[in-house]
């Protein structure tokens, strides 16, 4: 059997869907070197993904996906968000963003998510007077241009939005956070008003990270010792518990019926000693079955939406909330599989469909220069490429934590060499570094070749770069 129609028929099976029911992905571009917007949509097409949650509403990815079927949520970004309270204003991006892609043949937009988890106590109530407003005038917008009843907001929402009282710690008792229960209560009626959705954002991996008091297997599916106990039922993971937290808080209000989305969900592999492939595998071997089941929840049985986060790997995200942030992808950042994955939930284990046609750059690497006789500056100079390079591989519990120093020093000159496209005045570094054709990686660490940028992707000129590294030369040394 001849390796082109196998390929054929893989395709062919990925067209056909045979994927989760309902599932989405969040396609995050935060990345220096993106993929072709053409050919992350051929990705999602060739999975059998049907439904894709956008962070903003940029015109090359509205462009490559009209005409797909594909559903479609974009996103206000919360910087935007008191610019939405003045309503003419909400108009004019309600007709910019989805007017003028509703057509036949356009893009067919579900969703329209208002800011991204705004209530994070760490945006120290930056978007508290603003979000709802905004919220309002979208829909009413919407509704105005004769869209509200194909088209609805929704606030994708941090799970930190709602809790269980600390002396009765049990998803039944949920309740929406004391602080900010009168506007949680305000939103959801307004959302509930115009049948729109509720949007949570869920991740067990977070539930783990910092915390080695967290019961380890309480964060997947496949069972624990000691379930919660929540007046006889029995609770073995803490989705399960977090969702009908959630629940349990919207009933609280009155509203325990809403129709809730699960806006991002999934497990990063890398940036944390429980960030790694093979917890990953785990937690989508036990999320995407149930999912695939309809079984839901306790409190909530049946069909549950979700977009699982996400998409590809993005190497320019902040790493503020850890240096796992920048691996969540189910595809690294060439937009190649990470491990197999059975995305229907039906116990195939088999690989997902990689991006078709990526271009490499050419097979160099940047190391460091053995023969370096000056080292006093090594230090600086590596800070210097991790700060324009992602140098996240290396941190504790990583893939590459276990380089010695020349090591460490060679993945951070090349990682920034990367990223500045391989131009040779990018891998000097005072002497310290030298351009090398062979392969430096070890085996479990890779040093990557970037892909060839498409045109959106938002380098740093090389003129740039060294008018950069000439300031921190002034500064520090």
């Amino acid at each position: 059997m001849g390796k082109g129609w196998i390929l054929t028929w893989m395709l062919i099976v990925g067209v056909m869907g045979w994927c989760v029911e309902g599932l989405g992905v969040n396609w995050g571009t935060q990345a220096t070197h993106k993929l072709p917007t053409d050919t992350v949509v051929q990705m999602l097409k060739n999975n059998g993904i049907k439904k894709v949650k956008l962070f903003d509403a940029d015109e090359s990815t509205m462009s490559a996906l009209a005409g797909t079927g594909l559903e479609v949520m974009v996103a206000i970004p919360n910087n935007q968000l008191a610019d939405m309270n003045d309503y003419g204003r909400a108009k004019q991006w309600v007709r910019k963003n989805v007017t003028r892609y509703n057509f036949n043949g356009g893009v067919n937009i579900k969703f329209v998510a208002v800011g991204n988890e705004p209530f994070l106590k760490s945006y120290n109530n930056s978007f508290l007077n603003i979000t709802l407003p905004a919220v309002q005038n979208i829909q009413n917008a919407l509704n105005e241009a004769g869209l509200g009843d194909s088209v609805k907001v929704t606030v994708p929402l941090n799970a930190d939005v709602y809790q269980s009282p600390e002396d009765n710690p049990v998803p039944s008792a949920g309740i929406f956070r004391p602080d900010i229960s009168g506007l949680m209560t305000q939103i959801v009626q307004f959302l509930n008003k115009n049948g729109a959705p509720f949007t949570v954002n869920i991740y067990p991996f977070l539930s783990l990270y910092g915390n080695d008091d967290f019961p380890f297997n309480y964060a997947f599916f496949d069972g624990v010792d000691n379930p919660i106990n929540d007046n006889g039922v029995l609770y073995t993971n803490v989705f399960d518990a977090n969702f009908d937290t959630l629940v349990s808080a919207l009933k609280a209000v009155g509203y325990g019926d809403m129709p809730i989305l699960v806006g991002e969900v999934g497990w990063p592999t890398e940036g944390d000693k429980n960030a790694n492939a093979g917890n990953a595998l785990r937690f989508y071997n036990g999320l995407l079955p149930r999912l695939a089941a309809n079984r839901g929840t306790p409190r909530r049985p049946g069909f549950i939406e979700v977009y699982l986060f996400g998409l590809i790997d993005e190497d320019a995200k902040s790493i503020a909330p850890g240096n796992f942030e920048r691996h969540w992808g189910i595809f690294r950042y060439d937009g190649q599989p990470k491990f197999p994955m059975d995305i229907s939930g039906q116990g195939q284990n088999k690989m997902l469909i990689g991006a078709q046609g990526v271009k490499y750059l050419a097979p160099r690497w940047c190391m460091f220069n053995p023969d370096a006789k000056d080292l006093t500056k090594l230090a600086d100079n590596i800070n210097y490429a991790c700060t324009f390079g992602d140098c996240t591989a290396l941190g504790y519990g990583s893939s590459c934590n276990n380089l010695d120093a020349n090591g460490n020093a060679s993945y951070a000159f090349n990682m920034y060499f990367q990223v500045q496209n391989q131009n040779p005045s990018a891998c000097n570094f005072q002497g310290l570094a030298k351009l090398t054709t062979n392969n430096i990686s070890t085996p479990t660490c890779n040093f990557i070749i970037q892909i060839v940028p498409s045109s959106s992707s938002p380098l740093m000129p090389s003129f740039v770069a060294f008018l950069f590294m000439t300031l921190f030369i002034i500064l520090f040394w």
